[in-house]
């Protein structure tokens, strides 16, 4: 590892604002650390969560490793084992989370380690450069060019964020390495501070006095902009290491030793000495520990819905499962529901070729028939027009059996009945004829007249009738319909 060049004089400052009860930041800044931590959670106790992170993180206040980011990621990951285990301790502390942006100084460069929307930023010759990313709802929109940076700062969900340390989803922090160079000076601040002070106004008080003057200038500011949440600001100037040796007020910070604000810091922070230096003789006034305003008529702390992707550790499985057997239940119920209006409607069809009255409805789901034969008639789709034909093997619905019994008189009604057969005619006697034995002859008076028979008038009609042809039966009408084409009438 390179011999260290720089060193790092430190401040950090944390106020609980003029809205909360209390704190759930944590801060701390180091010879080697800096770090915040913004606790998430509202009545699941962020301060734990936040304050743990920070004890588990300031252990690496120590002359680094040569892998900084390895470092980095291995205590953040034993945070979130640490917060597991709280949770597992105790099932009230279930959907507690935190931020964390870490940076460790090896005496030439920082690792950065970040989860959440906490900041970093570099103040190099006058021009401020964010160092990290949120990991929020409304970053996202950004990204993807749906809102502006502005609108970002008003928009109803800036708050909900995405990834945090919670002892529940595995840590992901985003990991960088960072070459410094002397006059250079970090930020690290919770969303209290960056959430309402654009980039303009804190390159404006970070270009001005010392780190002590920054950390209240930024408290106050935050204040004065409207701020609602926690405040929580660490700032560390870039020294040259063999200017700062000499230099008395790099000296006095090194006495002071690291500092730990916020739910990490063992006493109130009115009780600390370190604290009250900040603002005593400040031209803006203490603004030191602050009341929360009453009446905010929020029944609901909004800080319990900033963490998107919480989610119940304990008994996961046992709440599928119920939810499981609660979704099938429904579904049964609502099936045997359905299954039981079904077999209340009757509609008119067509079966072997007969029209019939069907219970249920005129559809099938696989494995389950939704409807059965009622009745048939005598009534066959041959013997129908057909359009009426047409209309029955589609279906035609009926609003109950009555209505199904009147469809079925109406069609039989113009059915074709088949005719009925004539009878066939019975043959007529015919005349006996006389014979010439039983006629009398007449005889003509005399006169000369011939003595040959005459026969008279009667005896020729009857002698011609005799003789005329018999006459035969005619024959009977055939049917030209017959069954299924017709429909045999009723007697």
């Amino acid at each position: 590892m390179t011999s260290p060049s720089l060193r790092l004089r430190y401040a950090a400052l944390s106020d609980v604002g003029r809205v909360r009860k209390d704190n759930q930041d944590s801060g701390y800044a180091g010879e080697h650390l800096l770090v915040i931590a913004d606790g998430v959670g509202g009545a699941a106790r962020g301060d734990i969560a936040s304050s743990t992170a920070v004890q588990i993180l300031r252990r690496l206040d120590d002359t680094p490793s040569d892998d900084l980011l390895e470092a980095l990621a291995g205590a953040i990951h034993r945070a979130h084992d640490r917060i597991a285990e709280l949770v597992e301790e105790d099932p009230e502390l279930e959907g507690t989370s935190t931020t964390v942006t870490v940076a460790l100084f090896d005496g030439n460069r920082i690792g950065v380690g970040h989860v959440g929307d906490s900041r970093g930023y570099l103040l190099r010759d006058g021009e401020l450069s964010q160092l990290t990313k949120d990991h929020t709802f409304v970053q996202s929109l950004i990204d993807e060019g749906r809102i502006t940076e502005e609108e970002a700062r008003t928009h109803p969900h800036r708050n909900l964020i995405l990834r945090a340390v919670d002892g529940v989803h595995e840590t992901d922090p985003d990991l960088f390495l960072l070459e410094l160079a002397p006059g250079d000076r970090i930020l690290l601040c919770s969303d209290g501070a960056s959430g309402v002070l654009d980039n303009a106004r804190l390159a404006d008080i970070l270009g001005t006095g010392t780190v002590d003057y920054a950390v209240v200038e930024l408290v106050r500011a935050s204040l004065d902009a409207g701020s609602t949440d926690n405040i929580t600001c660490v700032v560390a100037d870039v020294v040259d290491a063999a200017a700062a040796a000499a230099d008395a007020e790099t000296a006095a910070a090194a006495t002071t030793g690291p500092m730990l604000v916020g739910a990490a810091a063992d006493q109130p922070r009115r009780a600390g000495a370190s604290s009250k230096s900040f603002f005593r003789g400040h031209r803006s006034g203490d603004t030191g520990e602050m009341e929360p305003v009453p009446g905010t008529g929020e029944p609901v702390d909004p800080e319990e819905l900033r963490y998107a992707p919480r989610a119940p550790r304990r008994f996961t499985w046992l709440r599928w499962v119920v939810g499981l057997l609660v979704l099938l239940g429904l579904l049964s119920f609502g099936s045997m529901a359905a299954y039981g209006w079904t077999q209340k409607q009757y509609y008119v069809a067509v079966s072997d070729s007969k029209v019939a009255i069907f219970r249920g409805i005129q559809a099938d789901l696989p494995g389950l028939t939704l409807s059965r034969l009622h009745s048939t008639s005598r009534v066959t789709l041959e013997s129908l027009p057909e359009y009426r034909a047409e209309q029955v093997r589609d279906g035609i619905s009926a609003d109950d059996l009555d209505d199904a019994r009147r469809i079925v008189a109406n069609i039989n009604e113009l059915a074709r009945v088949c005719p009925t057969p004539s009878p066939s005619p019975s043959p007529s006697p015919s005349a006996e004829p006389t014979g010439k034995g039983d006629r009398e002859p007449t005889r003509r008076p005399s006169g000369g007249a011939s003595d040959e028979p005459t026969a008279s008038p009667t005896d020729r009609s009857t002698a011609g009738a005799s003789q005329a042809p018999e006459p035969s039966p005619s024959a009977s009408p055939s049917p030209t319909l017959a069954p299924p084409d017709c429909v045999e009438a009723t007697p």
